[in-house]
């Protein structure tokens, strides 16, 4: 992703996606639930991953593992 901030809340996201020979990062080995990406302003969707903070934050509002 070209933008290394959350579009949630601001702060580094800390993607590393297309970053080395593999491209790995934290978000490889997550689920996002398809909800949380309708909390994402629609000019940011698909440009701007999301924070783990928010993920984690996200799942524990909606009590999902």
């Amino acid at each position: 992703m070209a933008n290394k901030y959350c579009p949630l809340c601001g702060e580094e996201n800390e993607c590393m996606t297309g970053a080395g020979d593999h491209g790995n990062c934290w978000c490889d080995k997550e689920v996002f639930p398809n909800q949380i990406f309708e909390l994402v302003p629609e000019e940011s969707r698909r440009k701007h991953c999301i924070c783990k903070k928010c993920l984690t934050e996200y799942k524990e509002r909606q009590k999902i593992n």
